[in-house]
C-alpha cells in the first residue's frame, strides 16, 4: 500500500513539472506564431537548378 502512495506522489510531481513547463512556455511566447506553420508548407524553399539535360 505504501508503494501506491509513493507512485501517486511521484506521478503528481511529474505532472506538476510538466504543467509548470507548459505555463512557462506560454508565458515566454513560444506559441505566439500561429501564421508561419500553416503557410510554410505552401512555399518551396529550394531554388530550381539551372542544369539542363543535353541529349
Amino acid at each position: 500500500m505504501s508503494v501506491m502512495i509513493i507512485l501517486l506522489i511521484a506521478s503528481i510531481s511529474v505532472a506538476g513539472l510538466f504543467l509548470l513547463a507548459f505555463l512557462w512556455s506560454v508565458k515566454s511566447g513560444q506559441f505566439e506564431d500561429d501564421y508561419s506553420p500553416s503557410s510554410r508548407i505552401l512555399f518551396d524553399n529550394e531554388k530550381p537548378s539551372n542544369k539542363t539535360i543535353k541529349p
